[in-house]
């Protein structure tokens, strides 16, 4: 290839034909050379055997005398395309033309390899090309209809003695530039232009080859882009020597002009705005000049957005060609004259709102009798606006009844006044609103209070919910043009402002309902003046002095202000000293009286006094309390607590406010003993199962008593904590009569109480587990008889606590899980050896012959 290598120089392949007069075209290039990149190129021509000199790139003296001529004013020249090639131009090339032409290079090259020129023969031809129109149509203007057909014709030929082929192309010029329509070209194949594929498959473009060498360009269905200056365009191609194409000339001839006549879809109204349950009135309009036989088909569609398309559009009515009307009860389609049809809408409703337009199709008559579809246009749609019929009227609130008082009614008129053009095709609703009143100028939000839709169905708002449900509030239609709202009890969260909301109702042809219109009426204020509550409660100690046993009473006195018949509910309560253990709080609740009169024992645990306490009720606000046979145990400061109840909705009772009254204190002075008591145990810290033993010991001082003349009432707790920080837990107890209590108890441990002397109590525990630990303490009450034999019950006195400790035996816990654990050790193992020595005695028994070996020394390295 190294050897091969060297400069190329390279023109057509000849001979090149060309037509005299036209523009003729020698391209040469170089290629595979050394040197600069843009490469000079000299030309020159002969006729027979002398080369003459035609142009250069770099010598502008290489030109020779007999073409210094052309080649001054242009007509012959050299256009460089690249570094390494040119073209040689000729303009109007003329017989004497015909000849070799060489193109050649200077060498570039360190040696000298290839070749440095290249040769080409041109052959000049006569121009025998004619094109020209169709003689057959004197004028060259068309005015046509949109949808028509028409042909225009051209004759092309050509008696050139070269085996040339003709390139015909239809051109149409519709606004500064030729565009292809149809060719028929050199190698006989049918082309479309761009744009009109579809056209040419559908068969409405055609290109018809007949007699005397004509072309027809065949157009149907014509619309407004066929518009234009027609011409037919002739190019003349010859197949060269490398067998390729190469075109030698062209020829053009304006055919004919055409205009096309647009068919136009219009809307006429005189009603864009109609009022509800009049008539639109729409024509549609079809603009064209045809003057032939023709039908149109025409459909009106609706749809409620100008931007829809016909599939989402709904259709109204059509009419076909042939004149038949699609059915319909309240839309008629009408002929008027040759090119109008007029829709009419009877009976129009709101819902005719919206956008309408028409789409009309011509139809022209063919030879075989059918009819065929030129044309179709669709209409820009019209807004028509259905006016709803608006009755007048006005609403008018009124309070019928205003509270004075909380819990008092309400009673809300909504009426409708001065009603004008209402008929039976309008209803009135209501809705009621409710708007809290507030003393600043807070902005604050309406809140629904219930509403009707049109069938007069009540929808309650959340505020109104749950006491309508009730019965609280009302919600009538008294008239057809009143309405009420009712609230039985009004209470505090009711003050405020109220309005109502008449709404209008319309009903359409569907039968259906829709809101037409609405009215609010102006704001009514349910406000009272209101005061607070005031309740008084004096208490008046009846016997201002008594001794223990005789009886306690005492009256509780009531006034109350700005409450409406109020009833009032006492509660007698006890505040003891806090040495009393039986009520750590301090305060007791003895017995009530609510506002029904109904008396009840509150926390009175005597049961031996159920009936020493009585409340009863003297007059409307005086109340009195007796306590029979009282006790030492019953001293401390004693009150009424009153509750003032006001009438509340649906029968109840609403609380208005709480009064206590003033204490009254009872005071026993006695001289008696003093009990103290205390608790012992011999062993504090024991083991699990053992006996625990606690005595509770209680010793006098100051006057002493006859064994008979006292008794206690012992009670043993427990706290299962080290600091006293859990609730107690009662663990047994026995009264004065002797009669003992024990609580239920989950462990297997057991509990025994006894009184071993007149003083002692003893509490065992009988096999004690480890939940029975923590700090046990015992609570006594004492019971002394005075001399006229009445048991009086002193405080309750509580030991201080001590702690009780259970321990686990260790050895006694693990003895006997350790024995069977070693003795199951010591049989498994035993069993286990036995196991294995069998398995290897005759189970798993394998006589292995060993193979014998022979004995061989290893040989020295220097032996081997």
């Amino acid at each position: 290839v190294a050897f091969c290598r060297g400069r190329i120089v390279k023109v057509p392949k000849g001979p090149l034909i060309r037509v005299v007069g036209t523009e003729v075209v020698i391209p040469c290039s170089v290629s595979d050379y050394d040197g600069p990149s843009e490469q000079n190129f000299d030309w020159e021509f002969s006729r027979d055997t002398d080369f003459m000199r035609i142009v250069s790139t770099w010598d502008s003296t290489f030109t020779s005398e007999e073409y210094q001529n052309r080649v001054g004013h242009g007509d012959i020249k050299l256009r460089r395309s690249s570094n390494d090639a040119v073209e040689l131009v000729i303009r109007n090339i003329q017989p004497t033309d015909q000849g070799k032409y060489k193109c050649s290079t200077p060498s570039t090259d360190a040696t000298v390899q290839g070749n440095y020129d290249a040769e080409v023969q041109v052959k000049v031809i006569s121009d025998d090309l004619l094109v020209s129109g169709s003689k057959a149509r004197s004028s060259t203007s068309l005015k046509l209809s949109e949808g028509d057909s028409f042909k225009l014709r051209c004759s092309a030929i050509t008696t050139s003695p070269e085996h040339t082929h003709l390139h015909v192309t239809w051109q149409i010029k519709s606004r500064s530039s030729w565009q292809d329509i149809l060719s028929f070209t050199h190698e006989s194949k049918f082309q479309p232009g761009p744009g009109y594929e579809e056209r040419y498959r559908n068969g409405d473009i055609r290109l018809d080859t007949g007699a005397n060498d004509t072309y027809q360009l065949s157009v149907s269905q014509a619309s407004s882009v066929d518009g234009g200056v027609y011409r037919c365009l002739v190019s003349e191609w010859v197949r060269g020597a490398d067998s390729s194409w190469q075109k030698i000339q062209e020829k053009s001839v304006e055919i004919a002009s055409v205009a096309i006549q647009r068919t136009d879809v219009l809307i006429s109204t005189s009603n864009l705005s109609v009022t509800e349950r009049d008539s639109l009135d729409l024509t549609c309009n079809i603009t064209t000049d045809r003057s032939g036989i023709f039908q149109a088909e025409v459909t009106w569609y609706f749809s409620e957005s100008p931007d829809d398309t016909l599939s989402d559009a709904q259709v109204l009515l059509s009419m076909d060609h042939d004149s038949v009307v699609s059915d319909s009860t309240l839309i008629s389609l009408s002929h008027v004259d040759r090119n109008s049809y007029r829709l009419l809408v009877r009976d129009v409703d709101v819902e005719d709102s919206g956008y309408y337009f028409c789409q009309a199709a011509v139809w022209v008559p063919q030879h075989n009798g059918s009819w065929q579809k030129v044309v179709e246009r669709t209409s820009a749609p019209v807004n028509v606006v259905v006016m709803a019929l608006e009755p007048d009227y006005e609403v008018f609130l009124n309070a019928s009844k205003t509270p004075k008082f909380s819990d008092d009614p309400t009673e809300l008129e909504c009426r409708i006044t001065n009603a004008h053009d209402t008929n039976a095709n309008v209803r009135f609703t209501v809705s009621w609103y409710y708007r809290q009143h507030l003393r600043s100028d807070d902005v604050v939000t309406e809140e629904l209070l219930a509403t009707m839709d049109a069938d007069w169905t009540l929808l309650l708002g959340d505020r109104s919910r749950e006491r309508t449900q009730n019965g609280e509030i009302i919600f009538s239609k008294k008239a057809v043009d009143t309405f009420s709202l009712r609230i039985q009890w009004t209470s505090e969260s009711d003050r405020g402002y109220y309005f109502c909301v008449i709404s209008a109702w319309s009903r359409h042809r569907n039968n259906s309902w829709v809101k037409s219109k609405d009215v609010t009426s102006a704001s009514v204020s349910i406000l009272w003046a209101t005061q607070d509550y005031t309740l008084t409660v004096e208490a008046v100690k009846l016997k201002p002095f008594f001794v223990a046993g005789h009886t306690f009473e005492m009256t509780c006195k009531v006034s109350s202000k700005n409450i409406k018949t109020p009833r009032y509910s006492v509660l007698i309560t006890a505040e003891k000293p806090l040495t009393d253990q039986s009520n750590p709080n301090g305060t007791t609740r003895i017995i009530s009286l609510n506002q029904d009169s109904v008396v009840r024992l509150e926390d009175w645990t005597d049961q031996t006094r159920v009936d020493g306490v009585v409340l009863e009720k003297v007059q409307e606000n005086e109340f009195r309390y007796r306590m029979y046979q009282t006790q030492i145990s019953d001293a401390g400061l004693y009150r009424c607590v009153v509750t003032a109840w006001s009438p509340g909705g649906g029968g109840m009772w609403r609380e208005a406010v709480n009064g206590l009254s003033n204490p009254i204190q009872i005071d026993f002075q006695t001289s008696g003993p003093v009990f103290n008591v205390s608790v012992h145990s011999d062993n504090l810290t024991i083991y699990q199962g053992e006996l625990a033993d606690l005595l509770c010991i209680i010793t006098t001082d100051g006057m002493a008593l006859e064994p008979d003349d006292m008794s206690f009432d012992v009670s043993w707790f427990a706290v299962r904590s080290f600091a006293l920080d859990r609730e107690p837990v009662l663990l047994a107890s026995v009264d004065r009569r002797g009669i003992v209590t024990q609580s239920r108890r989950n462990g297997s441990s057991d509990l025994s109480l006894e009184r071993i002397s007149p003083l002692e109590f003893r509490l065992r525990v009988h096999g004690c587990e480890d939940h029975d630990f923590g700090n046990h303490y015992c609570v006594v009450t004492p019971w002394v008889r005075s001399a006229t034999g009445i048991w009086q019950r002193e405080p309750a006195i509580k030991a201080k606590p001590i702690f009780l400790s259970v321990k686990m035996d260790v050895l006694n816990a693990f003895k006997y899980p350790l024995l069977i654990g070693i003795g199951l050790a010591t049989v498994i193992g035993l069993l286990s050896c036995l196991i294995g020595y069998c398995s290897s005695r005759w189970c798993c028994k394998k006589e292995v012959q060993e193979t014998r070996r022979e004995r061989r020394r290893l040989m020295s390295m220097e032996m081997d």
